[in-house]
C-alpha cells in the first residue's frame, strides 16, 4: 500500500499505565489511531470503535483537557460527548457541525464532541486543516 493510499495516520497516545486498563477492551497502540484520508477522518480505538467522520463536518478542533475524574479508555456521557482517551495529555477536542451516530462497543450514541489523545496533536490539527493561525504563520516563516 502506498503512502498516498494510507493517508496520514496519527497514533492515539496511550501511556503504559493506561494500557493496563485498555487491554480488556482490545485497545492496543497498534489498533488505536486517527487517519486522515480522502476527505474523511477515520478513528479506530480497538475492535469496538471504528468510525469515519467527513472532514467537512468538523466545525472546530483544538488542544484541550480531559478531566481525571472522567477516566481513561473509551468513554461517553450518552449526551453527545465521546472520549477515546489513553492519556491526560495531548488531548484534542473535535466539535462537529452535525452530530454523528457512532457505536461505542455495540451501544449506539450520538457524538457532537469527540476527545482524542494523540502523539502529535499539532500535526493532526494541521492535517485536518484546523491548525491555530499562529502555528501556520510560524511554520511559513521557518
Amino acid at each position: 500500500m502506498t503512502a498516498q493510499a494510507k493517508g496520514h495516520r496519527f497514533p492515539i497516545l496511550i501511556t503504559e499505565f493506561s494500557q493496563l486498563f485498555m487491554i480488556p477492551f482490545g485497545v492496543t497502540r497498534r489498533r488505536a489511531f486517527a487517519q486522515v484520508q480522502d476527505g474523511e477522518l477515520r478513528i479506530r480505538f480497538g475492535p469496538m470503535f471504528d468510525e469515519r467522520i467527513p472532514l467537512g463536518n468538523i466545525k472546530a478542533a483544538e488542544v484541550s483537557r480531559w478531566p481525571r475524574w472522567a477516566g481513561v479508555g473509551p468513554r461517553t456521557n450518552f449526551r453527545g460527548v465521546v472520549g477515546l482517551v489513553g492519556s491526560y495529555s495531548n488531548v484534542v477536542r473535535l466539535t462537529l457541525k452535525k452530530p454523528v451516530d457512532v457505536h461505542l462497543y455495540f451501544l449506539p450514541t450520538s457524538c457532537r464532541r469527540l476527545y482524542l489523545t494523540l502523539d502529535h496533536p499539532e500535526r493532526f490539527l494541521e492535517a485536518i486543516g484546523k491548525a491555530p493561525k499562529e502555528h501556520v504563520a510560524a511554520k511559513r516563516a521557518a
